[in-house]
């Protein structure tokens, strides 16, 4: 369905595109004909993938934090100075940890708010300030969650990526007369080193729940990089405001409590 050509002119920024689902998007874009920007916070490891990517296309990199505006700004600045237009953008970066609500600190609840809910929105911002809306055309894709029934054991990021989710829905509708479209997808359990995060009771959760998934397996990173191409592509030009669920059906029918459990375990 795609074709070598497919972002052919295009440029595309991938926030968080060093490892895991972004590194994937970030390679499929390149390989589809894009010219792509990453960015994450640890630049050393962020040169590394740059170095990796550059096998498949035209590949650039900068250290941003996307919760500080001032260093969105200079990312915006270097996106200009290097390519002159950004087309694509995806909302990638973020981050969460397991926990249960009533041991949630206020820190740890602000941190992720600010992360997953704040950076998303002063990213999508800036560079339709500075590029989609003087071009009058722009492709979002924002990375959330299984929210579908909520999102017990991490009511932080469940509530963050709510917030993205209604932000696209808005943004959908405020923007279609700059010619701006604007999804959101939802991966389930992927296999990525993002799930090596977690600590092993979590894992063996994980591995457990992977029967109760309609599909009876989890996601691969390539399922996800493919929804994102598609709605970023030409092929999705009617589709904006809605979120792509990528996950076997496992929003449809599973027991969302799995990890509420495993953290009681070891939390009380």
């Amino acid at each position: 369905m795609f074709k070598e050509n497919t972002f052919k002119n295009k440029v595309a920024l991938v926030t968080g595109g060093r490892s895991g689902i972004g590194f994937q998007i970030a390679k499929d874009l390149l390989l589809l004909g894009a010219k792509v920007v990453i960015c994450s916070r640890k630049e050393e490891k962020l040169i590394k993938a740059k170095e990796e990517l550059s096998a498949f296309g035209e590949v650039y990199a900068m250290a941003c934090d996307i919760r500080v505006e001032e260093e969105i700004s200079k990312l915006a600045d270097f996106i200009k100075e290097k390519l002159d237009r950004l087309d694509i953008l995806v909302n990638n970066a973020g981050g969460q940890f397991p926990t249960l609500a009533e041991y949630l600190s206020n820190k740890g609840w602000t941190a992720v708010i600010n992360n997953n809910l704040n950076g998303t929105f002063f990213m999508t911002k800036e560079m339709a300030s500075r590029f989609f809306i003087p071009q009058k055309s722009g492709t979002i894709v924002n990375i959330i969650v299984d929210l579908y029934r909520g999102f017990p054991g991490m009511v932080h990021t469940g509530a963050a990526r709510a917030g993205v989710e209604n932000l696209t829905k808005t943004l959908a509708q405020e923007w279609s007369d700059y010619n701006i479209r604007i999804n959101c997808v939802a991966p389930g359990i992927i296999e990525s080193s993002g799930l090596e995060t977690y600590p092993q009771q979590i894992q063996d959760m994980f591995e457990e729940a992977k029967n109760a998934i309609p599909a009876k397996r989890f996601g691969k990173v390539e399922d996800v990089s493919n929804a994102v191409c598609f709605l970023a592509s030409p092929l999705a030009n009617y589709i904006t405001g809605i979120s792509l669920y990528v996950d076997g059906a496992q929003h449809l029918n599973s027991d969302k409590m799995g990890l509420p459990k495993v953290l009681k375990s070891f939390m009380t």
